[in-house]
């Protein structure tokens, strides 16, 4: 088939055929990036937390006159512990994934002004390997008697001279190196922890990159926090968490005259609440992808609907000169794809135009090519399908009909 007439046909009809081009364009540019978008919020969503989930219970209460000795915490744990099915407790400052905690900043180096990595700091006690299912994967477990007490009428108590890491943060502070036996600084000056050992994982509370460090860092002190808030991770049989996250719930709150119980929730809830944003935000996002391309199809459709109807005299004559159905399909299809493919060079342009924003206002990385591939395809395909009905329409047209009805 020769080209020329297609062109000159576009040429006659230009105000169309850039409308059609400039919503294939624009479909794309969002396409690509929400596709992008879409991947990476399923991607943080199903962002391992280290601990094993399934049976794992956090509790967070709070208590009109706090405790500076430590009794009430030890008191909570041994008759959390008394509950039937639980299996392990123990006090934790924070859980992961919960969006609540904090972070400090670590360095091997005692004179270094700045910081090498950022870690979330986890402020529990000697049980808390087996409580959160962590994975020891170098070193030794803390020891009870490592365990130190963070008082807030006790200035000076909080120094713990041991700490575990996660694997990540090992790389960080020492690259090809083990951390087991060496020491880490909270800050310049600040004392000497020793690290005695290294766990698989284990996220911060957020989830996601923060602070300018990897969410995968974090720092495990043998402390607790004899503080008015006071939080517990507790480990049961996953098939009896439902009963004991009550029976526990109810167990706190009648420990302490005043109490409060802030928070009681598994491990699943914890990770659904923090990833709710995100699945309302993929749920938006292919929800306007899928009405952008109904829309830039029916825009096909009509367009090439149109041509048929004002090309009836043209097609006619070629089906008279001897011109086959399948050649009359050959050129709109032909038509549709030159169209289709100038948006798609367009749109191409656009998508990483619009990355560059998204990139400096929503901290994405740079759209990878594969996702402007993937949505050229799909429309080029979309856009061969949405014209199929019209040019097998026009295909059909009869040459003494076409002719007689211009």
């Amino acid at each position: 088939m020769t080209i020329r007439p297609i062109f000159s046909a576009m040429r006659r009809s230009a105000s169309g055929v850039l409308l059609i081009a400039l919503q294939v364009a624009l479909t794309l540019a969002i396409l690509a990036n929400a596709l992008y978008v879409v991947n990476e919020r399923l991607r943080e969503a199903s962002t391992p937390s280290g601990v094993v989930e399934a049976g794992l219970l956090s509790l967070v209460v709070s208590d009109k006159a706090g405790d500076d000795t430590g009794a009430v915490i030890e008191r909570d744990v041994q008759r959390l512990a008394a509950i039937p099915g639980v299996l392990s407790v123990s006090y934790v400052n924070q859980m992961p994934l919960s969006q609540s905690g904090s972070n400090n900043g670590f360095q091997v180096d005692p004179d270094a002004v700045d910081s090498t990595a950022s870690a979330a700091v986890y402020r529990t006690d000697a049980n808390v390997v087996r409580t959160l299912g962590l994975q020891l994967v170098s070193g030794r477990d803390l020891r009870a008697d490592e365990q130190r007490l963070l008082s807030w009428s006790k200035p000076g108590s909080e120094h713990s001279p041991v700490a575990l890491i996660t694997r990540s943060l090992e790389a960080a502070l020492f690259p090809g190196e083990s951390a087991v036996g060496r020491t880490i600084r909270a800050g310049r000056g600040a004392p000497a922890i020793e690290v005695v050992g290294v766990v698989d994982g284990l996220v911060s509370p957020w989830g996601r990159t923060s602070w300018g460090g990897d969410p995968a860092h974090s720092v495990i002190y043998p402390q607790r926090m004899a503080i008015p808030v006071l939080g517990y991770a507790v480990r049961v049989e996953a098939s009896q968490q439902d009963r004991v996250l009550g029976e526990a719930r109810s167990l706190l709150q009648q420990q302490q005259p005043g109490r409060l119980v802030l928070s009681a929730r598994t491990m699943d809830e914890t990770r659904a609440e923090r990833y709710r944003s995100e699945r309302t935000v993929i749920r938006g996002l292919l929800l306007v992808v899928t009405l952008l391309l109904v829309m830039t199809a029916t825009g096909i459709v009509g367009l090439a609907s149109l041509w048929v109807s004002q090309r009836r005299k043209q097609i006619g004559v070629r089906r008279a000169l001897g011109a086959r159905r399948a050649d009359v399909l050959e050129y709109f299809l032909v038509e549709n794809l030159l169209i289709t493919t100038l948006g798609v060079v367009a749109g191409a342009v656009a998508a990483y135009a619009m990355n560059a924003l998204m990139m400096s206002s929503l901290s994405l990385g740079r759209l990878p090519p594969s996702y402007v591939g993937f949505g050229a395809l799909a429309l080029v395909l979309l856009g061969l399908v949405a014209v199929v009905g019209p040019a097998w329409r026009a295909a059909a047209i009869p040459p003494a009909v076409a002719t007689r009805s211009v």
